[in-house]
C-alpha cells in the first residue's frame, strides 16, 4: 500500500478543459483512519474541497469547487494511488461531474523537488 497522503501536495500533470483543474492547481491532502480530505486552488479554481475514504490504494471522494467566474460545481472521483519509481505518489483518477454534464480521467502527482 502507498504511504499516507497526509500532508502531501499533489499537482495535475496536464490541464483539463477550461474552467477546471489545471497544472496551476495545488491539492493539499490530509488522511486519518481511512478518511481523506483536501483543499485545492489555482488556475481557474478559486477554492475547492474534497472529502472521502481510502481503502488500500483506492480513494473514493466527492469534490466541490468555486471557479474564478463565480460558478460552482461538484462531482465524484475514484482514484488509485501508486508510487512512482522515484518514490513520489501518483493518483490515477476517474471523475464525473454531478452538477453538470461531463466525465474524464486525470493524473496528479507529487511535484519534483
Amino acid at each position: 500500500m502507498v504511504r499516507s497522503l497526509d500532508g502531501l501536495v499533489l499537482v495535475p500533470v496536464a490541464d483539463q478543459a477550461p474552467g477546471q483543474v489545471g497544472t496551476r492547481t495545488r491539492f493539499t491532502y490530509h488522511e486519518e483512519s481511512g478518511r481523506v480530505w483536501a483543499e485545492y486552488a489555482g488556475g481557474d479554481v478559486v477554492r475547492g474541497h474534497l472529502v472521502g475514504t481510502r481503502e488500500g490504494d483506492r480513494l473514493d471522494f466527492r469534490y466541490v469547487q468555486l471557479r474564478t467566474d463565480g460558478t460552482t460545481s461538484s462531482g465524484h472521483c475514484v482514484s488509485t494511488a501508486s508510487e512512482l519509481p522515484d518514490g513520489r505518489v501518483r493518483l490515477d483518477e476517474s471523475w464525473e461531474w454531478e452538477s453538470r454534464e461531463g466525465s474524464g480521467t486525470s493524473v496528479v502527482e507529487e511535484p519534483l523537488s
